[in-house]
Formats: C-alpha cells, sequence, structure tokens
C-alpha cells in the first residue's frame, strides 16, 4: 500500500506533468494576441528618421487609426516560421539567434567529448570545497557588468551549459545556475547605466543626453544586484541543506542525471590531461573572444556562431577526435539545444502577430492617454506600470525604447517630472519584466537549456520580483520628490 508521503508527491508530479510545456504556452499566446487584433482598433503613429538614434521613431500626436488587418488560423500557423524570417521580404527574425544556439550546442558537444569540462568541475570543486557558495557574488556581478555596460542578453545563452553543471556538482541545482545568469545580466540590464541598446538609445529618443538620470540607475544598479545575489545566495544555501526544498525538487535526479552525466558513469580523475588542460584554455579563450568581439567589434549572433564553429574544428582536431568523431560529437551537441531554437522562434511570432496585426501603435496611444493630466508621483508611477506591460509584447529593449520613448517622454514636461526619470522608469519595467518575459527569447531559451519548467521559474522567482518593485517604486517616488 502507498504511503500518503508518496501519494502526495505523485499528485503533485501529476500536477507538474499537467503544466504546459514552454512551447505550448509560446503558441497559446500567439493564438492570444491573433484573437486581440480582431478585438482592437488597428492604428499607427507617422515615422520619422532620427539621426541620433539611427532609426525611424514614433511622431507625437500623429496616432490615426488604419484599415485592420486581423490575424486568423493562416497568420498563426505561420507566425512560428515568421519568427525566424519574414516569409514574405525574407529578413531575418530570430532565424540568427536559433542558429547561434545550434552551433553553440554543437561546440559544447565537441567540447564534452574530451572529458576536459567533466574533470575540470572535479578539480574546481576539489579546490572550492566548503566556500562554493562564493561563486554566486561573484559571477552575478560580472554578468550584472556586462548587463549595465552593453546589455548583455542573447550571449548569455553560451554560459548556461557551463554553469550548470558546476553549480549542481556543489550541490546546488539548475535553478541556482540559471539565477546567476539570468538574474544577474537581467539586474544589470535593469540598471543600465551605459548600455547602448537601452539607455542610450532611449535617451535620444527622449531628446536629452544619456548621462541625465545616472545617479538614480547607479542605485537602482547596486542596490538591485545587492538584493538579487542575497536571495540567490539564500535560496542556494537552503537547497544545499535541504534538496527537498528545491524548486525543482522533483526533478533533481533526472537533472543530475543528464547535466553529470558522464560523471555518474563511473569514477573518473579529478587531474586534467596536458591535452584536457589545452581544451580548457581553448574553451575560457572562446568566451573571451565572443565578450570582446560583442562588446567593441559589433559582433552579432553570425560573427558568434562562427566563433564556435572554428572553436569546435580546433578543439577536436587538438583532442585528436577524427573526422567522424568530431563531426558526430557536434552535431549530436546541436541536437541537446534544437527544443531551445524552436523555442526562440515562437517566442518571436508572437511579436510577429502583434505587428502584422497593427496592434502595437493602439496600445502605446492607450498609455497616452491614460497618462494625461497626471501629477509627477502618479505619473512616473503609471508609467512604470505602461512599460511593464509593453515590454511582454515588445521585449527587446531597443526596440521599446524606440517605440515609446519619443511619444511618451515629452508627456514629462506637463507632469513636471524629468524626461531622465522616464527613461529609468522604461529600462527598469522592461529589465523586470524580461526576467519572467515568456516572449523573450533569452528567459524561455536559458529555461530550456536548464531544464527548469516556466511555471517552477515563476515559483522561484515571485518573490524577488516584489521585492524589486517596491525597491524601484521607492527609487523613482524619491527621485521625483527630490
Amino acid at each position: 500500500m502507498d504511503s500518503a508521503p508518496d501519494r502526495e508527491k505523485d499528485k503533485g508530479q501529476d500536477m507538474a506533468s499537467r503544466f504546459p510545456t514552454a512551447y505550448s504556452i509560446l503558441f497559446l499566446l500567439i493564438i492570444l494576441m491573433a484573437g486581440l487584433t480582431w478585438i482592437m482598433p488597428a492604428g499607427k503613429f507617422d515615422r520619422e528618421m532620427n539621426e541620433a538614434v539611427g532609426r525611424e521613431v514614433a511622431v507625437a500626436g500623429t496616432y490615426h487609426e488604419v484599415e485592420p488587418n486581423p490575424q486568423g488560423i493562416v497568420e498563426v500557423m505561420l507566425a512560428p516560421g515568421a519568427g525566424f524570417y519574414d516569409p514574405d521580404s525574407y529578413a531575418a527574425n530570430a532565424i540568427d539567434v536559433a542558429l547561434f544556439v545550434l552551433f553553440l550546442g554543437g561546440f559544447l558537444g565537441v567540447v564534452n567529448a574530451t572529458g576536459a569540462i567533466d574533470t575540470g568541475i572535479r578539480s574546481a570543486m576539489v579546490h572550492l570545497k566548503g566556500h562554493e557558495i562564493w561563486m554566486i557574488p561573484i559571477l552575478m556581478s560580472l554578468f550584472a557588468i556586462g548587463g549595465t555596460t552593453y546589455g548583455m542578453a542573447e550571449e548569455t545563452l553560451a554560459f548556461y551549459a557551463l554553469l550548470i553543471p558546476v553549480m549542481m556538482a556543489a550541490g546546488y541545482d539548475s535553478v541556482t545556475g540559471v539565477a546567476i545568469i539570468l538574474i544577474g545580466a537581467g539586474i544589470g540590464v535593469l540598471g543600465s547605466t551605459i548600455n547602448p541598446f537601452a539607455t542610450v538609445i532611449a535617451a535620444n529618443a527622449a531628446g536629452i543626453p544619456f548621462t541625465d538620470g545616472i545617479i538614480p540607475r547607479f542605485v537602482i544598479l547596486l542596490g538591485g544586484l545587492v538584493i538579487c545575489i542575497a536571495y540567490v545566495m539564500v535560496y542556494a544555501h537552503r537547497v544545499k541543506q535541504d534538496p527537498s526544498r528545491s524548486a525543482v525538487a522533483k526533478q533533481l535526479e533526472e537533472h543530475k542525471a543528464f547535466f553529470l552525466k558522464r560523471q555518474a558513469a563511473e569514477e573518473h580523475s579529478d587531474h586534467l590531461t596536458g591535452i584536457q588542460s589545452v581544451v580548457l584554455v581553448l574553451f575560457a579563450l572562446t568566451f573571451a573572444v565572443m565578450i570582446w568581439g560583442v562588446s567593441s567589434q559589433g559582433w552579432w549572433m553570425a560573427q558568434m556562431g562562427a566563433l564556435f564553429l572554428g572553436s569546435a574544428i580546433v578543439i577536436g582536431v587538438i583532442a585528436r577526435l577524427g573526422e567522424k568523431g568530431l563531426t558526430s560529437h557536434f552535431v549530436d551537441g546541436a541536437r541537446e539545444l534544437l527544443g531551445v531554437a524552436l523555442v526562440v522562434g515562437l517566442a518571436r511570432g508572437i511579436v510577429v502577430i502583434m505587428e502584422n496585426g497593427l496592434i502595437a501603435d493602439t496600445m502605446l496611444h492607450s498609455a497616452v492617454q491614460a497618462l494625461d493630466g497626471m501629477g509627477g508621483l502618479a505619473f512616473i508611477n503609471l508609467m512604470f506600470w505602461i512599460e511593464a506591460a509593453m515590454s511582454f509584447l515588445v521585449p527587446s529593449s531597443s526596440g521599446l525604447a524606440v517605440l515609446s520613448m519619443p511619444i511618451l517622454a515629452p508627456l514629462a514636461d506637463f507632469a513636471g517630472v524629468g524626461r531622465d526619470l522616464v527613461v529609468t522608469a522604461y529600462q527598469s519595467a522592461n529589465g523586470l519584466v524580461n526576467f519572467i518575459n515568456p516572449t523573450f527569447a533569452v528567459v524561455v531559451g536559458g529555461l530550456a537549456i536548464g531544464r527548469v519548467s516556466y511555471d517552477r521559474w515563476l515559483a522561484f522567482v515571485w518573490p524577488l520580483l516584489v521585492i524589486l518593485v517596491l525597491f524601484i517604486t521607492a527609487v523613482l517616488s524619491i527621485s521625483v520628490l527630490l
């Protein structure tokens, strides 16, 4: 006869199994967005080229209704493919991110075939015995620096497969690894200081220097980073003391079997061979070159994908995997991340439906009407929530800045609020939402790599979101009053 705890455990597993996968959630959001195009009036703002931003921006006061373009079942079925590329113009949407993910998977497959990562993890755990917890603040701070300076986001997908096995070998869980990367880089973007893809574009679109309002942004960055580090460290310590308190407790054994599979197979040495040492140096150098290329050379997904492909070939040759071994391990590694690549296209498909259905500008116009005539304190707080709502539909920080700032920033003049605070409210809201945004490829991609279901991630992160909302609201409100 089953015991009561066993029945409760089975019941919990049944509930988890009934929660939709990321693929179903995203496809349902595509259907929902298509439904809205039949209900909401279609409309557009006129647009003009803004030389400072380098893009066309909406012109305030020019909103007008246009002929609706409701999205039906054909458009819904086309949306996942259109998320990768425009089927009419063949312009790229998320195809570059998806291909980058596959090249990354192939690279990791080749590296894992050498055994260098597993041996390196065991060696690191020997040296860090008893002090593993301090990896969390160090790594989160590094990711936050990337976020605040150059908007580190999609490129973080390269770090999940590396970091999660390290965290699990240290006695934590996959959620800890995901949180270090997603929240670390995310709080940096939320508290952007010189990020050209958020702060600089938004400030230019608002007609102010990007250095205006930098002090409140530094307060949000540093205060938010401390809050996030403390939150993740407390959670990690709790999980290590009692694994049943993990947000993914029911999947812990499954995760260990997957992420630490080569370690679990048999006993291995924790001493690196000469070839493995060279592989690890090349592995680290690849990521260093990627960061250098993105931050200073204008690299994006194609260049990063080429880098990982080239590094995989070099490592395969040095490790003497042979032509068949190299190609088979590369394909196997890409296969493991194929689901992530598909999720990226689905997430972008939601935005495609919204844009083709001509409802994005209608939503922006409704926000303008809601803000009209408000006092400073109410204005800046409602601005934060409006930008948060729009971030679910336009997850791109630069895309949201170009869409909303030319229209919303001038309203601050009538409310007696500095335009710099509107920029701060925008980037804080966008950064916060992108901790959980199912339309953001970085979120759904990172969770897919970490094998953390969306509902389990929400269960883990919602208290942190509440704390950050209160903190950000306080900073924005005090800034208005000063």
